[in-house]
């Protein structure tokens, strides 16, 4: 430990200063460290981030299955978004499922020039006559910020041309810090625009929005088997295998589950103001954190045969999956990993992989603020910066009509101190004593923490896998499951331990010789290359 520390501050010394805020190596007990969040990358360093556009349309509206989304902009930005997450969905009783599609304006230089509104309204048109969608999204990227099309405009004018919900979103890249300031957008415009719309009435009693889960790999449809064994009634999904049809009648609800709190603790927070919708931070990935968001779930609603019919599940759900669990747990005890990817997967998987034994000795965001870090309670610390102020912040009144309360604000207080109702500690407090937690990686500073730590898993994003297998360590890609999945859930768990085992135990990670065995030391002394390790076939 003393070591390790001692490297550290060595390390410490040699990055710039406007970094060093963003390293925390944790202490005992936990709570109480504060990191930088939120802020712009270096120019010009490789950061592995996304931008607005890409937390917009790419993470937020672009899993809804009924929606024709139109990337005004070049063709790249559109193709970047597309399929690169594996959000999956079944087409709803009308057929529509858009998700194989890419829909671009493709402008070129002559439409920068010259300006791009018609090329869009004749983009809408053929949308509409090829599609027939109910509802039409245009998503703008950083050219159509810079040259000034007015897609407000359009959007009005194809809702009147073609009797149809048309919404504009301006989420230019460059607008905000990163991906995250593409959800805050995509997720004011849900709201104002979407939810509520709908004229359902009240759902039933045990109904519930899944908030934060986009279907990768199918994680959706086994969080939503799990819930449907217990009795829920799932309203709508924010937006895995989501439709605009049912987020139309989210307000119906009696609950929010929050599953990814970066991407949509707004919507949560504003349903609240506007429909009384009460909701609580859950987590499904990982068995002892499914287990937990049940029985939370089943204390908020406080029935017996619900509460009896929760711990039913949960048993049956175990009984089946526990040999598996077992082998596994053999197999990956001892390991230690590195988790970097963006929303909240980066502190969720490390209890999947306690599950199994496995110690997350290294954690960071691709993006984040510091709530996610370090819990809801240091928000109001938290200082705006200029970037937040380019996104409307939206103040809602109760809405006459459809605002209720669920539980009492006396039975409300009491949960509070029970379960995590409208509350979320952070990633910081469940991270052990000398793990370390980075904000915003960039290349250099990831290839000299594996340098120093040398885990057996990276877990990454989209941008970074490959410069990690480099090194000779194992990455698994948490963005899109390596088209593997789903990981969520009781049964996911077990895909994910068979995934991690056999990406583990494959023989060709002793043929890689890791930079740090061929590089100079951080002393000034050139290290000798190591014998390869015989690596165990069998998994």
């Amino acid at each position: 430990m003393e070591e390790r520390t001692r490297i550290l501050d060595q390390y410490g010394a040699k990055v710039y200063k406007n970094r060093k805020e963003h390293l925390v190596q944790i202490e005992n007990p936990p709570g109480g460290q504060r990191i930088a969040a939120n802020s712009r990358a270096v120019p010009g360093i490789m950061t592995n981030r996304g931008c607005c556009y890409a937390g917009c349309k790419g993470v937020v509206l672009g899993p809804l299955k009924d929606v024709a989304i139109i990337t005004h902009g070049p063709i790249g930005c559109g193709f970047y978004s597309w399929a690169t997450r594996r959000n999956k969905a079944i087409p709803g009783p009308d057929g529509k499922n858009f998700l194989e599609y890419c829909l671009s304006t493709d402008l070129q230089e002559s439409d920068i020039v010259f300006g791009g509104e018609k090329k869009l309204r004749q983009a809408v048109r053929e949308v509409v006559d090829i599609f027939h969608p109910k509802c039409i999204m245009i998503c703008s990227t950083c050219p159509v910020g810079l040259i000034g099309d007015d897609i407000q405009a359009v959007a009005e004018w194809a809702g009147k041309e073609f009797s149809i919900k048309c919404l504009a979103f301006s989420c230019e890249g460059y607008k905000g810090v990163s991906q995250s300031a593409g959800h805050h957008i995509a997720n004011n415009g849900l709201m104002k625009y979407v939810i509520g719309s709908g004229d359902a009435p009240p759902a039933k009693r045990f109904s519930v929005n899944i908030l934060g889960e986009y279907n990768i790999g199918g994680d959706e449809w086994e969080i939503a088997r799990i819930l449907k064994r217990v009795g829920y009634e799932i309203v709508s999904t924010f937006t895995g295998d989501g439709s605009y049809e049912k987020i139309k009648n989210a307000h119906t609800a009696s609950l929010n589950l929050v599953q990814c709190h970066r991407s949509i603790n707004y919507i949560a927070e504003m349903m609240k103001d506007k429909y009384g919708i009460d909701w609580i931070k859950v987590n499904f990935i990982g068995l002892g954190a499914v287990c937990k968001s049940l029985r939370d779930m089943a204390k908020y609603f406080d029935d017996e045969d619900l509460t009896a019919r929760t711990e039913a599940v949960i048993a049956d759900e175990l009984s089946q999956i526990e040999d598996d669990v077992d082998h596994y747990r053999k197999k990956l005890k001892g390991k230690t990993a590195a988790i970097f990817v963006g929303g909240s997967r980066s502190h969720h998987y490390q209890n999947l992989l306690a599950d199994f034994d496995v110690h997350t000795v290294i954690a960071g965001y691709e993006f984040a603020h510091r709530d996610d870090y370090e819990g809801r309670r240091v928000i109001p610390t938290i200082k705006v910066d200029s970037d937040s102020r380019n996104i409307e912040e939206l103040h809602l009144a109760p809405d006459e009509k459809h605002y209720r309360l669920v539980v009492s604000r006396e039975r409300f207080e009491k949960l509070k101190s029970e379960i995590p109702l409208e509350d979320y500690d952070g990633m910081m407090r469940d991270m052990n004593n000398g793990t370390m937690v980075i904000d915003d990686f960039n290349h250099f500073e990831t290839l000299e923490l594996l340098r120093l730590f040398k885990p057996d898993f990276f877990f990454s994003g989209i941008k970074d896998k490959y410069v990690i297998q480099k090194t000779g360590v194992v990455s698994r890609q948490m963005h899109s499951y390596d088209y593997s999945g789903p990981y969520a859930g009781f049964r996911g768990a077990v895909n994910f331990a068979r995934d991690i085992t056999m990406a583990l135990y494959v023989p060709v990670w002793g043929l890689v010789t890791p930079p740090w065995k061929m590089e100079p030391m951080l002393e000034g002394k050139l290290s000798e290359p190591e014998p390869k390790e015989e690596v165990s076939k069998n998994a």
